[in-house]
Parts: C-alpha cells; structure tokens; sequence
C-alpha cells in the first residue's frame, strides 16, 4: 500500500505509543519497542521532522513519476524525473522512499539463449549486431510477436530506426501472412524517407518472400536478415517486444483484438516513442533524442 509519509521504524513506534497510551504504560511499551521514552515526549511537541516533511513532500513527485511510468520506472529514471522537475535530492534517497512505501519496478521476462545458427540463404546478415546508427533513416530493423485475445491470436509487426530506437510503423491483423510486414514497412515508409536504409528482420517467411524483396527495392531498402533461431541478432526488436509485454500487456487476455489494439497504440505512439526514458539515448524518450538531433543540425 501506498502511503503519503514515509515513516521511520522510530516515528511508527511513536505513532502506535500514541495510539495506545490509554491502554498500556508509556513506559513499558517504549522499553517493549526499543524506543526513549524523552524522544517519545519531544515528538509530541514535534510529531513530524523537518527531514520526514521534505520526504514526504518528494515522495509526491517520486509517486507521481511511478504511476504516470506505469510502474515501470525504477530509482534512476524517478530520479532523472525529479531532477526536471529541479529537485536536487540524490538517486540513493528516491530509491529509500520507493522501498520504504512499496514501489517496486516491473521485472521483465527471461531471455531465451539460443545457439549460433546458419545465416540464411537468399538474404546476408549485413546488420552484423552493429546495433547503433550515426543519423536517422540509416538502419531499422522489424519483427513480429503476437498477443492473446479471447477472439484469437492477434500479430503485431513493428519497425524501429535503430538511430533513436523510435517505432516508426506498426502494424496488426489477425493473420501472420505477409500483407502484416508490409503494412507495418508502409507505415515507416510514409513518415521517413529512405536511401539505401538497410531494413533488418529475422528468417521469417514474409520477409523471405518475393513481394518483401520487391517492396524494398521499390522503396531504395536493402534487406539484411539474421541467422536462423538466433534472437541476438535482432536483439533491439526483441527488446521492444520484451518491454511492450512486461509494461503494458503483463501477460494478460485481452476482451477482443480491439481492445489490444488501442492499448498497443496508446503504449507506441502515447508513451513508448513520446515518454519512456531509453538508457540508449541517455535516459530521454525517441521523439525528445530526434528532436534534439534536429536542434543540432
């Protein structure tokens, strides 16, 4: 449970002395709870330190960053947050206040390990794990993950610009056939422009297909695709879809692929590319790390 005063082991002592003096000595029960009878006295006059007061006041902020993070958020982005806001307080004293009041960040899933597979066939690995990218539009990378509805399966395609780490096109359909890569591709295409972007997906069918390789050359896209089974070699979009599941979806079974989708769209465009501090880009969200390259051009 969340509280609006942290309190010390001290001041709850006190506080439960207080509560209960009509029914036991004050004496016994500071001697039973290891606390001075004098300091018991002193924090009637005084109940609350000036140090408990200023807790609870940034205790305020910290809460406030923690829910609007949907709890994702541990000590070092709360206290990136509170440093915006001015604060001056240490990283050590946000992460007292989260323990202390039961604000614990959402772990993420475990990471398969895969062994070392074969490249494929028709398309190289160009990308090579070279996962940084010096300007915009220079390299993406796709995937596709699904999630679970009460009406069925529904898939979730998504392009990310390894620059910023910005999802850049999504798509979703009930089906996992080609026509789903495509549409998420259209998408990045209609909001970037593209010269000889290298566009890296793994080994799946739709992007080994004809109409894939078509649509990139059309679009001045060279494909690059990982070794078979190997997740490493895609690692950012699987970190996408690891964050996605663990923030927002949280295993759960959506109502209907409606429903899914309006979450997956408000978690993207709402907080994921607009709000979410990347440690990638020094602890700022995709949109705010562009703006800024754009400041600097």
């Amino acid at each position: 449970m969340v509280t609006g005063k942290p309190l010390s082991k001290v001041r709850q002592a006190y506080r439960f002395i207080e509560a209960h003096k009509n029914e036991f000595g004050i004496e016994t029960m500071c001697r039973v709870l290891g606390v001075a009878r004098s300091g018991y006295y002193s924090w009637l006059e005084r109940p609350i330190s000036d140090r408990a007061q200023e807790d609870a006041r940034l205790f305020r902020h910290v809460r406030a960053s923690f829910i609007a993070s949907h709890g994702i958020y541990g000590a070092p982005r709360v206290h990136q947050d509170l440093r915006e806001l001015g604060e001056t307080c240490s990283r050590h004293r946000v992460g007292r206040l989260m323990r202390e009041n039961g604000l614990r960040a959402l772990h993420s899933y475990r990471t398969r390990h895969l062994p070392v597979a074969k490249p494929a066939a028709l398309i190289p690995n160009l990308l090579q794990r070279r996962f940084t990218a010096s300007r915009p539009n220079e390299t993406w990378v796709t995937d596709i993950t699904y999630i679970r509805t009460w009406q069925g399966w529904l898939y979730l395609a998504i392009v990310v610009d390894l620059f910023s780490r910005k999802v850049i096109g999504w798509a979703t359909k009930p089906t996992i056939h080609k026509e789903l890569v495509l549409e998420a591709l259209k998408k990045a295409i209609q909001r970037r422009r593209t010269r000889k972007t290298l566009i890296h997906s793994d080994q799946g069918t739709q992007y080994g297909s004809d109409a894939w390789r078509r649509f990139c050359k059309a679009n001045r896209l060279e494909p690059s695709m990982s070794r078979r089974g190997n997740c490493w070699d895609n690692a950012v979009a699987e970190s996408f879809f690891s964050s996605l599941k663990k923030e927002r979806i949280k295993k759960r079974i959506y109502a209907s692929r409606d429903s899914a989708i309006a979450e997956i769209g408000e978690y993207i465009d709402g907080f994921y590319n607009a709000k979410r501090r990347h440690s990638h880009l020094g602890g700022i969200s995709p949109d705010e790390f562009e703006a800024v390259h754009r400041r600097r051009r």
